[in-house]
C-alpha cells in the first residue's frame, strides 16, 4: 500500500515543503559521496544519539551545540530507499499543510513537530547508543496535522500484491489511521528493529496538539 498523491487542491505555491525536499537530498547526496570511515563519523555526529543528548556531561553554557544533532538528525538517512519514502509522504501531505499554515508557519511546525518526535526517541530509548537520522519524525508531525485538518480528502493508493497491481482512492483518516496502528504495532512487535518507532509516534501526536492550539482546525475545509 503506497500513497501516489491526493486530490486536495492548494492555493498556495508549496516553497517550503520543496525547499525540505531539496535539502533532505543534497545532504544525502553529500552524505554518499563521502569515504565509509568519514561517512560513520559524520552520522555519528550529526545523528541523534539519545545517550548523548542526555549525557550528564552536558553542561549549560555548550547546550546549544550538544543538542543540535535534534535538528541536523532530521535532514540525515539512511538509504536510498528510507529517503524516497519519507520525501513521498512530505511531498504529499507536506503541500497541504504549508497551504493552511501559510510559508513561515509552516517551518516552524515542521521543526517543532521534528523535535517533539526526536524528543520522544531519546526519551523512551534512553541508553541507545545508535544515532537516529531521518525526517519521518517532522513529516510523522505533518500526517498528524493532516488527519485532524483533511481526513475525508481522498488519497491515491497504489495496492500491489504480486502480479494484482491496483489504484483505489480511500479517505485520508483510513489511509493515516492504518500508518499509525503500525508505527504502535512496531513498538511491540519489532521493538529492537532499526526504526524509531516512538519517533513516528511522538511527532505524530504532536501534530495533532500543534494545529490544533494553532486555530487552524477551527476553520471549515472548502
Amino acid at each position: 500500500m503506497i500513497p501516489i498523491r491526493d486530490e486536495n487542491p492548494t492555493r498556495r505555491t508549496p516553497f517550503v515543503t520543496v525547499s525540505f525536499i531539496l535539502a533532505n537530498c543534497l545532504v544525502f547526496f553529500y552524505q554518499i559521496s563521502l569515504p565509509p570511515s568519514v561517512h560513520a563519523a559524520f552520522i555519528l555526529q550529526f545523528g541523534a544519539v539519545p545517550n548523548q543528548i542526555l549525557s550528564p556531561s552536558a553542561h549549560l553554557s555548550n547546550l546549544p551545540v550538544h543538542w543540535l544533532p535534534i535538528i541536523t538528525s532530521m535532514f540525515l538517512h539512511g538509504g536510498l530507499f528510507h529517503l524516497g519514502g519519507n520525501m513521498l509522504y512530505l511531498w504529499i501531505f507536506g503541500n497541504n499543510i504549508e497551504d493552511r499554515l501559510g510559508h513561515i508557519g509552516f517551518v516552524f511546525f515542521y521543526l517543532a513537530g521534528g523535535i517533539a518526535a526526536a524528543f520522544t526517541h531519546i526519551l523512551m530509548q534512553p541508553n541507545s547508543t545508535i544515532p537516529m537520522v531521518g525526517a519521518s519524525g517532522a513529516i510523522s508531525a505533518v500526517l498528524g496535522a493532516y488527519m485532524i485538518l483533511y481526513p475525508r480528502a481522498r488519497v491515491v493508493l497504489l495496492i500491489w500484491f504480486f502480479i494484482f497491481i491496483r489504484f483505489v482512492r480511500v479517505p485520508a483518516f483510513l489511509v493515516l489511521g492504518i500508518w499509525f496502528a503500525m508505527q504502535i504495532s512496531g513498538v511491540f512487535s519489532s521493538p529492537e528493529a532499526s526504526i524509531a518507532w516512538y519517533a513516528h509516534i511522538g511527532g505524530f501526536l504532536a501534530g495533532v496538539i500543534l494545529i490544533m492550539a494553532s486555530g487552524k482546525s477551527r476553520k471549515k475545509q472548502p
